[in-house]
């Protein structure tokens, strides 16, 4: 998992009123939860753009005033209509308790199924992964060359490292190769 290094500043103030003056000054309120205390805090809107804009599941190496904090995001918050970023959940974390996080699925490979016609269709985008976030990846890289038309792929057909465990319902589809009008035709000519 990479690491995004963030500076944040300790506030004092809360309530809608308080937050409202904070977003005015384009910087966003936080709360870091988990292990100790929990510390409330802002960031500066556009400091945070590369840590939320990106596919990759980040390490946030949170600088809160004098206190260095390992965490992951936890929740984000955006307006529903102008979807600007309203605040952000952090999660505290270290080597000895095991998170869980959703990380991208990334399909490699050409299937047979679509060799014969099929269509390839990734139904999850992201999986949730129990572990120590230093062993967790920065994707979960399936590949898909044996699976055939009409064939899905499971949470339970997905292999994980030593000490890494799925948290999604284990026969959930993953992955398939769903028939098209195209190789429904050349099936039926070919019988």
């Amino acid at each position: 998992m990479k690491t995004f290094q963030l500076v944040g500043t300790p506030r004092s103030e809360y309530g809608k009123k308080a937050a409202k003056a904070l977003r005015q000054e384009a910087l966003v309120p936080c709360n870091l939860y988990g292990l100790g205390e929990n510390i409330t805090f802002t960031v500066n809107e556009a400091d945070v753009r590369k840590m939320i804009y990106t596919p990759d599941t980040l390490a946030i190496e949170l600088t809160i005033g004098d206190t260095k904090k390992m965490a992951v995001i936890k929740e984000l918050q955006f307006h529903p209509i102008s979807e600007r970023l309203l605040h952000i959940d952090f999660l505290e974390v270290n080597e000895k308790k095991p998170v869980t996080v959703a990380i991208p699925v990334q399909l490699i490979g050409h299937a047979e199924g679509v060799k014969a016609g099929g269509k390839l269709s990734l139904e999850m985008r992201k999986l949730k992964v129990n572990g120590i976030y230093t062993q967790i990846p920065d994707r979960v890289v399936i590949d898909v060359t044996e699976l055939g038309l009409g064939k899905k792929l499971a949470v339970q057909d997905v292999k994980m490292a030593e000490g890494l465990k799925l948290m999604n319902v284990q026969d959930a589809c993953v992955a398939q190769v769903k028939a098209t009008r195209a190789s429904a035709a050349a099936a039926a000519t070919a019988e």
